[in-house]
């Protein structure tokens, strides 16, 4: 039976995505969850799988283990992240105005910026 964490899982649509331990993504719907069941992106699973229509999905899953949940931060020290993430990104796109991609390593610091100010805001 194939391990691996949900990636994502929209509780008011009733879906998702589990990446397995080997790497690949497959479809998790609410209906393949115990009863009762709650997953958050992290919550590790075990689960059968099965070719669907439009590709691999979940058939059944059990929950092995689920991630801790983390403490928020101060609303206004996030608020604060934000408000800065706008100055770079403005920045950004006035040099993507003037015909200047950001080198390569600031790109790749702007990626890591925007995915911390995304994990700070999923609950």
């Amino acid at each position: 039976m194939p391990t691996g964490r949900v990636k994502w899982f929209d509780t008011t649509k009733g879906f998702g995505f589990v990446t397995t331990d080997e790497g690949e993504q497959v479809f998790l719907h609410t209906s393949a969850l115990p009863t009762g069941a709650e997953v958050h992106p992290g919550t590790r699973l075990d689960f059968d799988i099965v070719d669907g229509r439009k590709g691999k999905q979940v058939l059944k899953a059990r929950v092995l283990e689920a991630p801790a949940r983390r403490r928020r931060k101060d609303p206004e020290k996030v608020a604060v992240m934000i408000e800065d993430v706008i100055r770079v990104l403005d920045d950004t796109s006035n040099g993507l105005r003037a015909g200047r991609y950001p080198d390569e390593g600031h790109s790749r610091k702007i990626a890591e910026v925007l995915r911390a100010v995304a994990d700070e805001l999923e609950v």
